[in-house]
């Protein structure tokens, strides 16, 4: 229940303060704030009203902003452990990477870049495989047009 109500309200104030609303509000508290400066002799009380306002709402923000990345992180698990599922070729060891400790995430990421270097050798092969046979079929259409000497000056 309160979780509900709490997960209700991070949403809301967490779409309110994006918007430029939100900023122009806060620009302006900062503003009036400003100009009230002589008004109060510019006093320590004056500097500490806006220090403890900015400390709060900061402090509060703070707990927002984590439900929403919270939230936002676990939706996006979510997504890609569906794409996982679904894809038939994929490991679906893969799902539960997140729930991995550590030591377990670094032979995986080292298993992946080994992966990399692999495919990184095999794109080189395919590249020298492709530019000999362009060179080949480039040699045969000059045979076959009689501009074979050309390509000894190639």
């Amino acid at each position: 229940m309160i979780s509900d109500a709490f997960s209700r309200f991070a949403r809301w104030m967490e779409r309110q303060s994006g918007r430029p609303g939100a900023f122009v509000t806060a620009f302006a508290v900062v503003l009036v704030w400003a100009v009230t400066g002589p008004l109060f002799h510019f006093s320590d009380t004056w500097q500490l009203v806006i220090n403890t306002g900015t400390t709060i709402v900061t402090f509060l923000m703070v707990f927002i902003i984590q439900n929403a990345q919270n939230r936002d992180t676990q939706a996006i698990h979510l997504k890609l452990d569906e794409l996982i599922r679904a894809t038939h070729s994929a490991r679906n060891g893969m799902i539960d990477l997140e729930e991995m400790s550590e030591a377990e995430l670094a032979k995986v990421k080292s298993s992946f870049e080994k992966l990399a270097k692999a495919a990184d050798c095999l794109d080189h092969r395919i590249d020298e495989k492709v530019e000999r046979a362009v060179e080949r079929e480039v040699d045969e259409e000059l045979d076959e047009r009689g501009l074979s000497d050309a390509k000894a000056s190639r």
